[in-house]
């Protein structure tokens, strides 16, 4: 198979150029940190956004970065925190989950969308994006966006390449709105409660004026032996006190909460951002669900019901993360039969390719929805060029 790893972005738009006039489909990567995400490649050749580095723009006044898109994230982040900022939608790295070696890379961070338990808060990463570079399935490079969040009438090219997975073009170059790191970051504890009622608290703990930046819930036997509701607050270190006080008074029916801080509380929200609790065992599907926090634990219950299965809950409830056996559809009937019953999404994140190849991956969409998307695609890659089949088969 060949591989071609530009060095800048006139290189990567005649590699392109030259693969649509042969019909060569090409497989686009970045650190290949979440190449298992996805159907299994239908492509003859790599296209690597590897050789596209550096960071282009840092105005910490502004708080606006941008940086070539293969540019390792670590390498934007140690930037940031230097001067003491922070992408404010806390993206999850993969690798342990995975599996996978590598960097992950910035322009992945808008590919696929990646946002983690902070959006609850700051939004995901799609609402930081301000601006893209992308080289099209005709070989043209496209500039959309800039340096501030603006309206925008008609197609917006930025938000609509976040959350592609590759499939639209080849990101060169991204920029991103950043945020001030936060004096105290400290965690309440709640032990014991069921998943429902771990919602309940929770959705009344984020329905309050006390802002939350972080809410979860660890059923038993998920990272430790007792069942645990987390809810972070982060500010000034006095904001933060008197919030604390405020949430243990509000939830004072659950229970008395502990409170953690620093090593420990930055270790679980690691755990948690990165799914890493759900990481072993290897052989194990692992689906990632969206829908309606109140609704959470009855989804969750119903594939239970019917398959031995352990998950978790972040953003207040409505995302769950489950893990099953990756026999037979790995649960999807079960999980697509819950998602259609209580609303919402899932994605299969991790399962054999044999498994991947037969199922929908992404949740499959309505006859309309596919429509649209068949012709978002025909219109940036109208030979099919671009990670061919990764999300839905035949786009």
């Amino acid at each position: 198979m060949r591989s071609y790893q530009p060095r800048d972005e006139g290189a990567a738009a005649e590699i392109v150029r030259e693969a649509a006039a042969r019909s060569e489909r090409l497989r686009l990567v970045g650190g290949g940190t979440k190449a298992g995400i996805g159907r299994p490649a239908q492509d003859e050749a790599t296209l690597s956004a590897a050789g596209l580095t550096g960071i282009t723009l840092y105005e910490p006044a502004e708080m606006v970065v941008a940086a070539r898109a293969g540019t390792p994230l670590a390498e934007v982040q140690a930037l940031l925190a230097e001067r003491g900022q922070m992408l404010p939608f806390e993206p999850m790295d993969y690798r342990r989950l995975m599996g996978s070696s590598g960097e992950p890379s910035f322009g992945a961070v808008a590919a696929i969308n990646n946002s983690g338990p902070r959006r609850i808060n700051a939004g995901a990463a799609r609402d930081s994006l301000i601006g893209v570079r992308f080289v099209n399935g005709r070989g043209e490079a496209i500039k959309s966006g800039g340096r501030v969040m603006k309206n925008v009438t008609g197609l917006d090219l930025v938000k609509l390449m976040a959350g592609s997975w590759g499939t639209l073009g080849l990101l060169t170059e991204v920029t991103f709105k950043v945020l001030p790191v936060q004096e105290r970051t400290a965690t309440l504890v709640f032990s014991g409660l069921d998943d429902a009622r771990a919602i309940e608290a929770l959705s009344a703990a984020l329905g309050s004026p006390f802002e939350l930046t972080g809410a979860a819930h660890l059923p038993a036997g998920i990272g430790g032996s007792e069942a645990r509701t987390l809810m972070r607050v982060e500010g000034f270190s006095g904001s933060v006190e008197y919030r604390l006080g405020e949430l243990r008074r509000l939830l004072k029916r659950y229970g008395a909460p502990e409170v953690i801080e620093h090593e420990a509380g930055l270790a679980l929200w690691a755990d948690i951002r990165d799914a890493g609790l759900l990481a072993e065992p290897r052989e194990a599907a692992i689906w990632r669900i969206s829908t309606a926090p109140g609704r959470g634990p009855a989804l969750a219950a119903a594939v239970a019901a019917e398959r031995e299965a352990r998950w978790f809950y972040d953003w207040g409830g409505g995302l769950i993360w489950l893990s099953t056996s990756a026999e037979g559809d790995a649960g999807a009937a079960l999980v697509r039969g819950a998602v259609r019953t209580q609303g919402g999404h899932a994605t299969l994140i991790r399962a054999p390719d044999p498994v991947r190849a037969v199922l929908d991956v992404f949740e499959p969409l309505s006859g309309p929805l596919m429509r649209i998307t068949t012709g978002i695609k025909a219109a940036h890659d109208p030979a099919g060029l671009f990670n061919p089949g990764r999300m839905y088969a035949g786009v």
